[in-house]
């Protein structure tokens, strides 16, 4: 994986027209998706933030579940890109690996900041 994320339009990094097929593809399913993908966007970096406290005070195992959610909660968005890093991170958190913690955060960061614009994108072009 690059340590660079690639563009917002790319579509691991962002894509809800599978979502929008799947539910119809009408203005319905248009509706349902946009209320879907502001739900996502909606906490910016507050999961972040609370990650960076636990890890920070040790708390890792909450730290580990406050980005399963996170990787629930974007994985309908088509984020390919950061549901990869976050269960890397998930994962190095669940063997306290505190050596390769911080440069997967940064990645999952990277990742999600990159999901927030496009996310943001989409919605501006309706």
């Amino acid at each position: 994986m690059p340590d660079t994320p690639r563009s917002p339009t790319d579509d691991d990094v962002f894509s809800v027209t599978t979502l929008l097929k799947y539910m119809g593809n009408d203005d319905k399913a248009l509706a349902i998706v946009t209320k879907i993908v502001r739900d996502a966007c909606a906490p910016r970096q507050m999961p972040l933030d609370q990650v960076r406290a636990a890890i920070d005070d040790g708390r890792l195992v909450e730290a580990g579940k406050i980005f399963h959610g996170l990787r629930g909660s974007v994985g309908s968005l088509g984020a390919k890109r950061l549901v990869a890093a976050s269960l890397a991170l998930e994962q190095a958190l669940a063997a306290r690996d505190t050596a390769g913690i911080p440069a997967l955060l940064d990645t999952v960061h990277a990742e999600y900041n990159a999901v927030l614009a496009a996310g943001d994108a989409w919605l501006a072009q309706l």
